[in-house]
């Protein structure tokens, strides 16, 4: 439910957050060594979208061997999909753990990841991330702290969990080309860790009401698109849920006067990619998949490589035909991707493909997944 307090201190600080949001991006050095991005359409923009983040004990051990036994280096893992990423008006990741410090990391159940993760996203070219998860008080808000700090100090933004209430009622928004683009992330819950009573901000929830009041915020706060991550749906299950069915449409559904309330919806949490689906005029993608995780047993004990095979998402958005109308997304793009958790390495599918490997059968499995509700018809592309 979404109080009155909480509608008014959203208000007063949506125009604070807007201006301090943009400040800190333009100064962070976010895709750190990037190439110039994509120029999009002619005064639009690409934004780009992957999957969870989620280091398990082996992960972390293989950025250990990459990094010559010191320290940590993921950015050799994320390599495959630098291209991908770095060339986009703007790209964001999902933080699906909190880090820890001093060596002190684990990887399942309760996850704390080295907070060079951080760096090695910013490598890739990722402008910021969503860090609210069913992992998010796996330490704590010590881990949220620690989280967001080293997110900070690597220049990537971030949004779903926050360290004071101001952060938490802030505005995210991120510059994409011409256009200001705000990220809001929510999750299904926290495994059964309670919201500290002084800091019930700390994570946000999925909350209907909530959701669609923040979106309209983003707005007034300056967002010429709004973009929502979401935690949600059935582990292990490709279909999307009945849940995950029923909150797309109803947030798609949500307008305020001739524009949607919601431009883009992005999944994650379920291990395994989903289908992307257009609802109500707009893109929702139900579930990108692990981009980087160990190896996965499903819920019979069993490993299952659909764990580690997710998509990109990619879209292109060109400026509205008259003042305050609605960016459009001209060209909607999936990329399959693979963890290949023998070497260590996120692998693009079709860039694997064109170099001659056996990887056919997951590209196309992947691909059958994603287009099952009709997305093709849609006019989402298989892209590179």
């Amino acid at each position: 439910m979404i109080t009155r307090s909480r509608q008014v201190a959203l208000a007063l600080t949506a125009l604070l957050a807007a201006g301090a949001a943009c400040q800190a991006h333009d100064d962070a050095p976010a895709g750190a060594g990037r190439p110039a991005p994509s120029a999009g359409t002619a005064g639009g923009f690409t934004l780009v979208a992957s999957g969870d983040v989620l280091p398990h004990s082996s992960i972390i051990e293989r950025a250990h061997f990459d990094a010559g036994g010191v320290g940590y280096d993921f950015r050799p893992m994320l390599a495959g999909v630098r291209p991908v990423v770095s060339r986009a008006d703007l790209a964001l990741c999902h933080m699906e753990t909190v880090y820890g410090e001093n060596g002190d990391y684990s990887g399942y159940p309760a996850f704390k990841s080295p907070p060079e993760v951080a760096g090695a996203l910013a490598a890739t070219g990722y402008d910021g991330c969503s860090t609210a998860s069913n992992h998010s008080l796996d330490d704590g808000t010590a881990g949220i702290h620690r989280t967001l700090d080293a997110l900070d100090r690597a220049g990537v933004r971030h949004t779903g969990s926050a360290r004071t209430e101001q952060e938490a009622y802030s505005v995210t928004l991120l510059p994409a080309g011409p256009a200001k683009v705000a990220h809001l992330a929510y999750t299904y819950g926290t495994n059964g860790y309670a919201l500290p009573a002084d800091r019930p901000w700390a994570v946000n929830l999925i909350d209907e009401a909530r959701i669609l009041t923040d979106a309209r915020i983003a707005r007034r706060a300056g967002a010429d698109v709004v973009v929502v991550s979401l935690h949600w749906g059935t582990e292990w299950q490709d279909e999307p849920d009945r849940q995950q069915l029923t909150l797309a449409r109803r947030l798609t559904a949500a307008r305020t006067g001739d524009r949607p309330d919601i431009d883009l919806i992005l999944g994650t949490h379920a291990h395994v990619p989903q289908a992307y689906e257009k609802v109500n005029g707009t893109w929702v993608i139900y579930g990108m998949g692990d981009q980087i995780a160990g190896e996965m047993h499903n819920h019979q004990g069993v490993r299952d490589p659909r764990g580690n095979q997710s998509t990109l998402g990619r879209f292109t958005f060109a400026p509205p035909s008259r003042p305050g109308g609605r960016w459009e997304v001209t060209k909607a793009e999936f990329v399959p991707q693979w963890f290949d958790v023998d070497a260590g390495r996120v692998v693009n599918l079709n860039e694997a493909l064109a170099r001659g490997a056996d990887v056919a059968a997951v590209r196309d499995r992947i691909r059958d997944v994603v287009l099952s509700r009709g997305a093709a018809q849609g006019g989402l592309l298989m892209g590179k």
